[in-house]
């Protein structure tokens, strides 16, 4: 906290106390070095000492100032007490000088004196273990050891009332301090902790373990003072006794230790040992477990004293179930009358009831400024983390942050102290974090830090966003975010990548386009082969895409997932994700031609990548699905509708030519042993002659050629044929195919796939199955007549239709007229032409047989009757 701010927020509190402490204060050269405000507790015999909050000039430091005001001994009507008074207060600051252990109070400045007061300055103070209790509230110093002076009892009393008024109260905040269990555990354990070093270290007793010399800095820590009674031992022999002075009403109460506390081995034989600090020890624990008050209660009188401790074993036994069960054996035994039952501060620390894990990690943190660095980084990485979970909040504000924040400005350790840091960050409330922690945060901003320390903050900047103000984030965290872009180490640059897609949210869409995705875009390029690193660009730009302009997502975007070659399946995962997305949502308008070229090719090569389990698989797979069939949709409408635009019967042309016999797909075969002949090409032109000559019915009508035709490119069927469709009087010219011979004729077998013939002159009801096909082959020794398609003319159509197979295999010589065979012999086969009306003439067929199979004549399988076959040219 600044200097100024403290010392406004002293004067704001209390005004009228801070004017008054600058009085007292006055003369005293402390004030050279320290800025004084109100105080807030007191402590040492009787309370004498005045505690105020302050700070060192020097470097802002926070710390407390004790202050005694020597008019407090004037009421013992005698100057030379007064000096005694005060030089055994100077020698407590002097003891206390030259023990530095974290368990006894630190002294930042030496005491002063001036001819009114005595100061020194130590670590900042909270209250004392007397203010906390509620044993001292409005207590005043009693009048009755005041020996009257030759003024008279009205000069005592006024004395006396003066003394009342300059008094110290106790301080309202430590009415309100309430224990917890784990710091009542921790307290006691480090007054344990302070005697051990006392006795087996300083090789001193300390003679006066009471309330009023045990004080509670603000980070909770119950520090071990008031030396003015300490007795030196020889360190040859600890466990020996050395004389001590009983306490006497002769010797004012104020320069003797405190009578309901002391070991009665002090008050009986005149010796003390170190197992008597152990039983004034067991009386504060005593005390604190029955509501502030002492078990023994004297009122500094020796034979209160003598009559309560006779009686002292049934108060405590009475007390004991209020302690914690794994105390009361050990306290218990301190707090006996008989010295060898009292347990050592050495054996009291291995107590099960002080083996606790968060009491181990506050004592490592109590001491961690000896530490090196190496030990400092794995306590605040490892140690503390785990404890932190178990130790109340209150302690965290109380005794762990002070800490952290001590270790903000040392960069060798900062980014381990990150580490618990985040935790309080993620855990404060918004009124702790901008009371506690925005100060410290906006440090850590600010300063250089060392690689991990950046990646710590930028990893969790979303949690410290969440509890920063807006202002705070526009002015203090977005430019470290932008800047962090712009660092030399891949490690910053990928977790900046990371703090964006954590924090989009907080950033405006004008810097998402102008600085954002213009560096991660950087970043990709840096390290396109990174697997980490691209997994963090693409959890970015997914992110941060809805807040994205269109062009700049068509345009920037899918570039970048286009340059992705690496096959892990989180990575094509995340891929697929925004594909997915860009396909979804149609604000981004991705076309069917951008699937089709852009993003199908990139993704159906992974449909084969053995790395994708079955679910991201199945994912991948519905997403292309989803792409095809939005393709097919577009594409099909797109026909269709070009289709629709075709002038009619050209539009029906299509369909109809796919449903026709022409595209009916028949396996090439042979005819078995065809002999072809060429015959002379009178008959066929005499034929063709006599048909083109309109001789006949079928001639003039099947070639519409008939003289009295108004059109002779077109067909008039309508009186022959009624129930002819109008769509079918255009001319289409069929393909007649054989199809495959089985053992005994082409076509003899029933269910031997012929296809079903229909001829469009031949209503519905008139349809009906052929089971011959006379058209000329497409392979082998035959001729491909697939030019001029012959048709199948005779007298009487429907005579044609129902002619079965075998009537066609056994008529007679071809000269007999009464046979298929024989209109075929006799040249009824014509072929159309072009639309100028002339006719060509068409090969004759002459077929002679006698047997009913036929074979090909290079194979001796299948045998058939010579056949003769002549086409006429």
């Amino acid at each position: 906290m600044p200097a100024g701010t403290m010392f406004a927020k002293f004067k704001s509190t209390n005004v009228a106390a801070a004017t008054a402490t600058q009085s007292v204060a006055d003369g005293n050269p402390i004030t050279q070095y320290f800025e004084i405000g109100k105080p807030v507790a007191c402590a040492g015999p009787e309370l004498v000492w005045r505690i105020h909050d302050a700070y060192r000039k020097s470097d802002n430091k926070e710390c407390s100032v004790f202050i005694f005001e020597k008019k407090i001994a004037e009421k013992l009507h005698k100057p030379r007490r007064k000096e005694t008074i005060t030089e055994l207060l100077k020698s407590s600051v002097k003891t206390l000088e030259r023990f530095r252990h974290p368990r006894i109070l630190q002294i930042y400045h030496t005491v002063e004196e001036s001819a009114d007061t005595l100061a020194f300055a130590s670590e900042p103070i909270f209250a004392s273990l007397s203010n906390v209790l509620a044993f001292h509230e409005s207590k005043t110093y009693e009048t009755t050891n005041v020996t009257p002076a030759a003024g008279g009892a009205a000069a005592a009393a006024a004395q006396a009332q003066a003394a009342a008024n300059t008094l110290p109260q106790r301080p309202a905040h430590a009415k309100e301090y309430n224990f917890l269990d784990m710091e009542l555990k921790y307290g006691f354990l480090q007054l344990t902790e302070a005697l051990a070093y006392l006795h087996y270290s300083g090789h001193v007793i300390h003679r006066n373990v009471c309330p009023s010399s045990i004080l509670i800095t603000k980070r909770g820590i119950w520090k071990l003072a008031g030396m003015e009674y300490v007795e030196r031992m020889n360190e040859n022999d600890l466990n020996s006794s050395i004389p001590c002075p009983p306490w006497s009403n002769r010797v004012s109460k104020m320069a003797q230790p405190n009578l309901d506390f002391m070991a009665p081995e002090t008050q009986s034989t005149s010796k003390c040992s170190l197992l008597s600090d152990m039983f004034s020890l067991g009386m504060v624990i005593c005390a604190v477990f029955n509501n502030g008050r002492p078990l023994i209660q004297a009122g500094n009188s020796t034979s209160n004293y003598a009559k309560q401790m006779e009686s002292l074993d049934d108060l405590v036994h009475k007390l004991m179930p209020r302690l914690p069960i794994a105390l009361q054996e050990a306290t218990s035994r301190m707090a006996s009358r008989d010295a060898t039952a009292r347990p050592t501060a050495q054996l009291l620390q291995l107590i099960k009831y002080f083996i606790d894990t968060p009491i181990n990690a506050l004592k490592f943190l109590d001491v961690v400024n000896m530490k090196d660095t190496q030990q400092k980084s794995q306590f605040y990485k490892t140690t503390l983390i785990e404890a932190m979970p178990l130790i109340p909040r209150k302690l965290w504000w109380q005794n762990i942050w002070p800490m952290l924040k001590s270790e903000i400005n040392n960069n060798e350790v900062l980014a381990a102290v990150l580490q618990p840091v985040m935790l309080f960050v993620q855990e404060a409330t918004h009124a702790e974090y901008d009371t506690l922690m925005s100060a410290t945060m906006k440090i850590i901003y600010n300063t250089p830090k060392s690689i991990q320390a950046s990646v710590t903050i930028l990893e969790n900047l979303h949690l410290i966003i969440e509890k920063t103000k807006p202002e705070d984030v526009t002015t203090d965290i977005m430019p470290m975010l932008f800047y962090s872009f712009d660092g030399s180490t891949i490690q910053v640059q990928s977790a900046a990548v990371v703090a964006v897609a954590n924090v989009f949210d907080s950033i405006d869409e004008l810097s998402i386009r102008r600085m954002v995705l213009p560096k991660v875009k950087m970043v990709f390029e840096k390290n396109i082969t990174d697997p980490k690193i691209v997994q963090n660009v693409l959890m970015c730009i997914e992110r941060v895409m809805d807040r994205m302009e269109r062009a700049q997502v068509m345009d920037e975007v899918l570039p970048l997932l286009a340059n992705i070659r690496i096959p892990d399946p989180d990575i094509i995962m995340r891929t697929v994700r925004i594909y997915h997305k860009l396909f979804v949502d149609k604000t981004y308008g991705l076309t069917v031609e951008t699937m089709a070229t852009n993003v199908l090719p990139l993704l159906i090569p992974h449909t084969v990548n053995p790395a994708l389990n079955f679910e991201q698989y199945c994912y991948l797979l519905e997403v292309l699905q989803q792409m095809l069939e939005a393709i097919d949709r577009q594409q099909r409408n797109k026909l269709k509708l070009d289709n629709l635009s075709m002038a009619s019967p050209e539009r029906h042309r299509t369909l109809r030519h796919q449903f026709s016999t022409d595209n009916m797909n028949a396996p090439p075969f042979n005819i078995p042993n065809l002999r072809i002949d060429q015959r002379k090409t009178s008959s066929a032109e005499d034929m063709a002659r006599k048909n083109s000559g309109g001789s006949g019915m079928l001639g003039g009508w099947w070639f519409g050629c008939s003289p009295s035709s108004p059109d002779s490119n077109f067909l008039r069927v309508g009186n022959v044929f009624p129930n002819r469709r109008l769509s079918d009087n255009t001319l289409m010219t069929p393909k007649i195919r054989i199809a495959p011979s089985c053992a005994s004729s082409p076509g003899g077998t029933p269910g031997s796939g012929l296809p079903t013939r229909r001829h469009s002159s031949i209503g519905p009801q008139e349809r009906r199955g052929s089971t011959i096909n006379l058209s000329p082959p497409t392979g082998g020794s035959m001729p491909n007549t697939s030019s001029s398609v012959p048709f199948l003319l005779s007298s009487s159509m429907q005579s044609i239709r129902s002619r079965r197979q075998s009537t066609v295999l056994s008529s007679g010589p071809l000269g007999s007229g009464s046979g298929l065979l024989q209109q075929l012999g006799s040249g009824m086969v014509r072929q159309l032409t072009s639309v100028s009306g002339t006719v060509s003439p068409v090969p004759l067929l002459r077929v002679n047989g006698t047997r009913n199979s036929l074979s090909h004549s290079h194979s001796s399988v299948r045998k058939c009757p010579s056949l003769n076959i002549t086409f006429s040219q």
